[in-house]
């Protein structure tokens, strides 16, 4: 095989329902694609939200039936694998290959690339966005990296303090009752005790009236951080809240371009970034806004999409272990979402220990299996052309609430 392409809409029914202020998922909707070059083939992922970046999964289908692939593998072919790598570490994907379009499209196409070149060059997932060493620290990378749980709206708080622990940093999900979110703040403190970081996610749901007294109760119960308090973008309301409120702020959907990194530190609006790979563009985008946060001395974490069902899982997963200095971790939750995934081997965290380890290599080190089949939608083929449906009929899965 030359050079082809396929695309796969990924809705898996999750096990167990996630809810949050902003959205409320029973199934996951990723986009998966499958390059291959001279016989090689590298898989990418991108998990859009509309209420993030705006985009939707089919506005990324849209935007990539209209990219010329052209020069993704005329640059795949033609160059050598560990010099295309090098100028796109340095240059950056979108203009070493000549793309345009939204982060999630970026991030599709990136992470299939960056696959695709780890593999050719025999490089594992640490190594390939990390170059010559890690960024954060010369030593040797650890055997496991703490990652943080999640109190989402869909588990009581005695349910997951029984389940969910070892603790190194807990993230409860807002709900429409103050009072609720603070008995579970006053919950979780009492449990984890004072070492812990515990922060509040309100999804931007908070007003402006209602911010800065929200603040105060959930810093009376023992908060550490609120995430995205407010609308995205309202820099100079969360620059007032973080300088009143005593809870440190960290932005996530306010987040998403270097753009907004930049007025975000000019507005003095927040202590810490949410770096998502979909979210921002892509691996190598996402440790760029990482240094521009180091430089202003914001601290950061390595986030996830809800329900990433493949390459994103571990390319997030490479990004903490080449930026150790993350003040936390989030892993996700494949393991508990879904009984069967599309890719192997399947993502493993160790939950005794709510640890995980670096991914296996080539690249972000799983393939695509069987269970992928019934969710390709869109085929390039090797002979050239324009991308066709194919013609499988669909599963019936539950819609996202």
């Amino acid at each position: 095989m030359a050079e082809a392409a396929v695309l796969h809409r990924v809705r898996l029914p999750m096990h167990a329902r996630f809810d949050h202020p902003a959205a409320r998922r029973a199934a996951s909707d990723s986009l998966v694609l499958r390059l291959t070059c001279e016989g090689v083939s590298g898989i990418g992922e991108c998990a859009p939200r509309t209420y993030v970046t705006g985009e939707s999964g089919e506005s990324v289908l849209a935007a990539l039936r209209r990219t010329p692939l052209e020069r993704v593998f005329a640059l795949l072919r033609d160059e050598p694998p560990a010099e295309l790598l090098e100028r796109v570490r340095r240059e950056g994907f979108a203009r070493v290959f000549g793309i345009t379009g939204g982060n999630n499209l970026l991030c599709l196409l990136e992470t299939a690339v960056l696959d695709l070149l780890g593999r050719r060059l025999g490089l594992g997932a640490v190594e390939l966005l990390c170059g010559g060493g890690p960024v954060a620290g010369g030593a040797p990378p650890p055997a496991a990296l703490p990652v943080s749980q999640v109190l989402d709206l869909s588990i009581t708080p005695e349910e997951f303090l029984a389940t969910r622990g070892p603790f190194h940093f807990v993230k409860i999900k807002a709900s429409d009752d103050i009072v609720r979110d603070a008995r579970s703040v006053r919950a979780v403190r009492a449990h984890v005790g004072d070492g812990v970081p515990v922060m509040v996610d309100a999804n931007m749901s908070w007003t402006e009236a209602t911010a800065l007294p929200h603040a105060w109760r959930l810093r009376d119960a023992g908060a550490d951080y609120v995430e995205e308090p407010l609308p995205k973008g309202s820099w100079a309301a969360l620059g007032d809240l973080r300088r009143r409120a005593g809870l440190k702020i960290m932005l996530d959907e306010s987040l998403c371009t270097p753009e907004d990194a930049r007025t975000a530190v000019e507005a003095r609006a927040c202590d810490a970034f949410n770096i998502r790979v979909a979210k921002n563009g892509g691996p190598l985008r996402a440790a760029r806004l990482i240094g521009h946060a180091r430089r202003h001395g914001v601290a950061f974490q390595i986030g996830v999409q809800v329900a990433e069902v493949g390459p994103l899982i571990n390319a997030g997963r490479a990004l903490a272990f080449c930026h150790r200095d993350a003040l936390t971790v989030e892993a996700g939750q494949s393991d508990r979402f879904f009984p069967e995934m599309i890719v192997s081997p399947r993502p493993v965290v160790d939950r005794r220990a709510n640890t995980l380890a670096p991914a296996p290599g080539p690249g972000f080190g799983m393939c695509l299996n069987d269970a992928a089949e019934p969710w390709a939608v869109l085929t390039l083929p090797e002979e050239g052309g324009s991308w066709q449906p194919v013609g499988a009929p669909r599963p019936t899965v539950p819609a996202s609430l």
